[in-house]
């Protein structure tokens, strides 16, 4: 009876998150369904595909439309990422691996951080970077997104730097293996889903952040994907159709990351402890 019971469990349980699962993917479906529809298609025909003469021509107006800002935002979410981690890494190491007077008071005030909502410290960032002259230039996007993403990346990694055996690290010392080395050879290669983790975490906060560009970038040629994508949906001559292809072309930048990475994310994730 006790089996039966938790089969009957089991069953509902995975019929529910089919269905939800079901629910979240059809949205997606939806989109590229009527990607491929001409407007008049699309009137006749909304909730299901049509399988004849799909319209290839919403495609070349979606890639021609949005190619510009994919662009800006690979690079500027790229140059985000590889600054976050590049101060990410090193002040995790040194707060794992190093002792000095205020560690630990210092590490606290940058992991409270945290607790500070973004929007209070909206129009402070706008401030600074008008100050330093960074308005209307990818530099307004870079240098504030490698600042936020530093107290994630240091709590992760310094907590994941922790769990490594000393007695790898002594060992690679009495070696000869200086910091930089041991940081480089020893440390990164372990550290590789953990670093991925806050990779895509990073390029996702980069590639969906709207307000800030918004108001940080007024030319056109630095827009980013958010921005451009509003931009082209507000055109009065723009069909439906080929706004749903604009849609599909942008998200396959993300869909590919995440296709490669994945792996090295759940692991990321999951990831408790190391064995020395």
């Amino acid at each position: 009876m006790r089996n039966r019971g938790w089969i009957l469990f089991e069953a509902l349980r995975y019929i529910g998150l089919s269905v939800m699962m079901a629910v979240s993917l059809y949205g997606f479906f939806f989109m590229i369904m009527n990607s491929f529809k001409t407007e008049a298609q699309m009137t006749i025909n909304y909730w299901l595909p049509e399988w004849k003469n799909p319209a290839w021509e919403n495609y070349g107006f979606g890639w021609k439309a949005v190619s510009p800002y994919i662009w800006n935002s690979i690079y500027i979410g790229l140059l985000t990422v590889a600054g976050t981690l590049l101060v990410g890494v090193i002040s995790a190491y040194i707060f794992a691996r190093f002792r000095f007077r205020g560690k630990e008071t210092l590490y606290i005030a940058v992991i409270s951080l945290m607790m500070i909502p973004g929007i209070l410290t909206f129009i402070p960032s706008f401030i600074i970077v008008q100050k330093l002259g960074l308005l209307n230039s990818p530099l307004a996007l870079i240098i504030p997104g490698i600042a936020g993403g530093q107290v994630m990346a240091v709590f992760l990694l310094r907590s994941f730097f922790e769990q490594i055996s000393r007695e790898l690290l002594e060992a690679a010392r009495v070696d000869g293996a200086t910091e930089g080395g041991i940081l480089l050879r020893i440390v990164l290669p372990l550290a590789i889903p953990m670093v991925m983790t806050i990779s895509i975490l990073t390029l996702l906060g980069s590639w969906n952040s709207y307000i800030w560009p918004l108001v940080t970038i007024s030319d056109q040629a630095y827009w980013t994907l958010p921005l451009g994508i509003a931009n082209i949906s507000s055109g009065y001559d723009v069909k439906r159709t080929q706004m749903y292809a604009a849609y599909t072309v942008a998200s396959l930048p993300l869909m590919a990351v995440f296709l490669f990475t994945m792996r090295y994310f759940i692991e990321g994730l999951s990831s408790g402890s190391v064995k020395g």
